[in-house]
């Protein structure tokens, strides 16, 4: 798996600095700043503390299974901004060559908020996942036209766990799937369209068509 956050610090110092500090508990594998810089802090073969209390289709020990990639932002706290250009440009390169030297699938690359929709909301409702969708870096949202074929908001959540959320915060579960799938309105509330998109996802995944 590939984890991105953001570092929800002030400035990308402080962020280097806490992520050097064995005191601090907590690193990643890269840190990439706003001007583009990037900055290796873990091998990747060695375990970073990036994930925390997480699970993503089954897996609890994120940490043992995933690649973390910091993006510099001040997050929701701080006065949450849109990534830069440098940023994601330095991203995609990175991003592609660990997907192509792990064989990682598009569904397994995902937001700190989609393995731990209870805790956390980064990297967050601006970030660019279009554009590494249309890289083929990780699944697009679908386009969708119908409303949900799920009959009701408990088929929904069972469509939710399966497709890799965990539901024990059934609100903050669907908030993270709104975030990631549909930025524009998260709200925590199960809707058609949400269901359209869950619906066409798990079609996707059942056909082979998310690696």
């Amino acid at each position: 798996m590939v984890v991105l956050h953001y570092t929800g610090m002030r400035t990308g110092a402080e962020a280097l600095e806490r992520m050097c500090d064995p005191a601090a508990e907590v690193s990643a594998h890269y840190m990439i700043e706003e001007d583009g810089t990037v900055f290796r802090l873990v091998d990747e073969e060695k375990r970073a503390w990036h994930a925390g209390r997480s699970m993503w289709r089954g897996i609890t020990d994120v940490n043992s299974a995933s690649i973390g990639i910091e993006l510099v932002n001040p997050g929701h706290e701080w006065g949450y901004r849109p990534f830069t250009e440098e940023q994601m440009s330095a991203l995609i390169p990175l991003l592609a060559d660990i997907k192509v030297r792990h064989d990682i699938p598009r569904a397994n690359i995902v937001g700190h908020s989609d393995i731990a929709p209870a805790r956390k909301d980064d990297p967050g409702e601006l970030f660019d996942w279009e554009t590494l969708a249309g890289l083929h870096l990780v699944l697009r949202t679908p386009k969708v036209s119908l409303g949900s074929p799920f009959e009701n908001d408990g088929a929904f959540m069972l469509g939710l766990e399966r497709f890799g959320y965990d539901i024990s915060d059934g609100r903050a579960a669907v908030r993270a799937f709104q975030r990631r799938w549909r930025p524009r309105r998260i709200d925590g509330e199960i809707d058609g369209e949400l269901g359209a998109i869950l619906f066409a996802l798990l079609l996707d995944r059942d056909r082979g068509l998310t690696r």
